[in-house]
């Protein structure tokens, strides 16, 4: 057995995130639907164990104290990402396609919940194949993970990597055939345009575009670029040490709460504050960057001790789970998306969209909604709306309904 002390482990997962992006690159169906590249290479790890176990051979010991706060990190961006400036700059169909939304997620976990006790398992098993891994994504899984499994689940993180990656490739799968059944079927538009035409917007973009960034000023000596980054990585870091202050708080009280919902509710305040005060002029492109590496990380991390054995027997009623979640999410872009987003063209768009993110990732949305306008035309209220809500706004309030849900049926 291969014993890794912290650093060897995270250099470890380093290598491993790589061989993933590298598998992505090659393998075309990964790119395609946007499965991730920690969660690529991970699984790989994963799975050598899993047939090394089958002999009898433990391969590695790891030395994971550094993925929880890798995961809080994440976690206090997201947090970061919570503008109350930004929601109002998207103006009014940014909130309603918000609480479509987040209704929708408080139905995937009433769904989970429901058909799992069918089962006669415990309904945690449900939520946990509703909005933790659906709405959330792998990196909400795995977060809330160690709660379900002391709440009951047993084999909670592999049942939520198994049901992100359903999620991911079902969001891939179903999200341009459902706009475009909306687009043909209202008979709405069909303005073929050179791909190059398409709106390239990504979440960040938008973020940039609406949040004007402040100008980089520095001590004289100072390179400008490394003096942003420092500010804001100790600006995380302040965040992440008085959350774990009000995290405490709570668990004193009796809830049970992930060690990072503190860090994510001090860094929304810290946000609010700062647009409107711009004290500390924080950078969200920044703040983004820091976020990314910290996921990738945590992710590559998480899923090489992932116990894959531990799905046994929880296949059937997982399957019948998400073929629910997923029948629900495509049928919600008929009705109510497409009829309150506005009955047009760019609310057929984001029916795609929403079924990325509702059940994978924004990157499933938006890569699902440039296959609809590269053949249709351009979609710009579309592209504001959608990345605004999946990437910054709904990751924030999923955790508050997750949260609910662990107390409610803990």
């Amino acid at each position: 057995m291969l014993a890794l002390d912290l650093i060897h482990t995270l250099a470890f997962a380093g290598v491993i995130l790589f061989i993933g992006y590298g598998l992505c690159r090659v393998i075309r169906p990964l790119s395609r639907y946007n499965v991730p590249a920690p969660v690529v290479g991970g699984l790989i790890v994963a799975i050598i164990v899993l047939i090394a176990r089958q002999s009898g051979v433990t391969l590695f010991k790891f030395d994971t104290t550094l993925r929880d706060p890798l995961m809080i990190a994440f976690f206090t961006t997201i947090g970061f990402g919570a503008s109350l400036r930004l929601l109002k700059v998207g103006g009014p169909q940014v909130l309603i396609f918000f609480l479509i939304s987040t209704v929708f997620a408080v139905l995937q976990n009433v769904l989970g919940a429901g058909i799992a006790l069918l089962f006669r398992l415990h309904p945690l098993f449900g939520v946990l194949s509703g909005s933790v891994t659906l709405t959330g994504g792998p990196a909400t899984g795995l977060a809330f993970a160690p709660l379900f499994e002391k709440a009951g689940v047993t084999g909670a993180a592999t049942i939520a990597v198994a049901a992100a990656m359903f999620g991911i490739i079902s969001g891939g799968l179903i999200g341009g055939p459902v706009g475009t059944t909306l687009i043909e079927r209202h008979r709405l538009r069909k303005v073929r345009t050179h791909p190059k035409a398409a709106l390239a917007v990504t979440a960040e973009n938008i973020v940039e575009e609406k949040m004007l960034e402040p100008a980089a000023e520095a001590p004289v000596g100072e390179d400008k670029e490394s003096y942003v980054l420092l500010k804001n990585l100790v600006v995380l870091l302040v965040a992440m040490w008085i959350g774990s202050w009000l995290s405490r708080g709570f668990a004193a009280l009796g809830f049970t709460l992930p060690a990072y919902i503190g860090a994510m509710f001090v860094a929304a305040i810290i946000r609010n504050l700062d647009d409107v005060t711009r004290l500390i002029g924080l950078s969200q492109r920044t703040l983004d960057d820091i976020g990314h590496v910290s996921l990738s990380l945590f992710l590559a991390l998480a899923l090489m001790t992932l116990k894959l054995w531990e799905l046994a027997g929880l296949v059937l009623p997982l399957i019948v789970i998400l073929l629910a979640q997923v029948t629900m999410i495509a049928l919600a872009c008929f009705w109510p998306i497409f009829q309150l987003m506005g009955k047009d063209y760019d609310s057929a768009v984001m029916g795609g969209g929403f079924c990325g993110f509702m059940l994978g990732t924004t990157a499933n949305a938006m890569a699902s909604m440039k296959a609809l306008v590269d053949r249709y035309g351009r979609a710009p209220r579309a592209f504001l709306v959608v990345p605004m809500v999946g990437a910054f706004f709904i990751d924030f309030t999923n955790a508050m309904l997750i949260t609910v849900f662990l107390n409610i049926f803990k």
